[in-house]
């Protein structure tokens, strides 16, 4: 598996080894030892199957106390996805990266601990499917305004067209009022 770093080298854009002929492809998306080498510490919990049109943006949302990594990736379809640095010490701290991830190009993402994390369908529809470090706490999930002027993302909208938003993420809070993940 081909592993590069993203303009934020803790978030990793994993593109797996694919065989295929005339019968269709095989891939190889997770090995435990793999990640063992690759994220030494990082154990896997919880798997999340997640279907959406096109134009839906669902996010950014991290949690604080029960700080979920997520690997992405996409099974059907294509979405922007996007990881947003939240992690008061870190040196790239309010910086965002977001990656093309489609069914076609079987990319993954890396989305570590202390990260929002979001995503936007470009395709008619999409599904994917992520692992997740620690398992999900409503009750400790934040959301982070998608547009905040301060984070710069550069969502690849439908042209004229405003993404589909659930209440929850139109409530979402600016990057000046979030909440940050503390590191020691």
């Amino acid at each position: 598996m081909k592993v590069t770093p993203t303009a934020i080298p803790d978030v990793l854009l994993l593109e797996p080894e694919v065989h295929g002929d005339h019968r269709g492809f095989f891939m190889e998306t997770f090995r435990q030892s793999f990640f063992d080498e690759l994220l030494p510490g990082v154990k896997f919990v919880q798997d999340n199957h997640s279907k959406s049109g096109q134009g839906i943006l669902r996010g950014l949302h991290y949690q604080l106390n029960q700080p979920q990594g997520k690997l992405v990736r996409v099974t059907t379809g294509e979405i922007y996805d996007v990881a947003v640095d939240m992690r008061e010490n870190s040196p790239t701290f309010g910086h965002a990266v977001g990656a093309l991830l489609s069914a076609e190009n079987k990319h993954q993402l890396w989305v570590p601990p202390g990260f929002a994390h979001g995503f936007y369908v470009t395709s008619e529809n999409a599904e994917m499917v992520y692992k997740c470090s620690d398992y999900y706490a409503p009750d400790d999930e934040h959301s982070l305004l998608w547009n905040d002027p301060v984070l710069r993302i550069d969502w690849p909208l439908v042209k004229g067209a405003s993404p589909i938003l659930s209440a929850k993420d139109k409530a979402a809070l600016s990057f000046a009022n979030a909440p940050r993940y503390k590191t020691s």
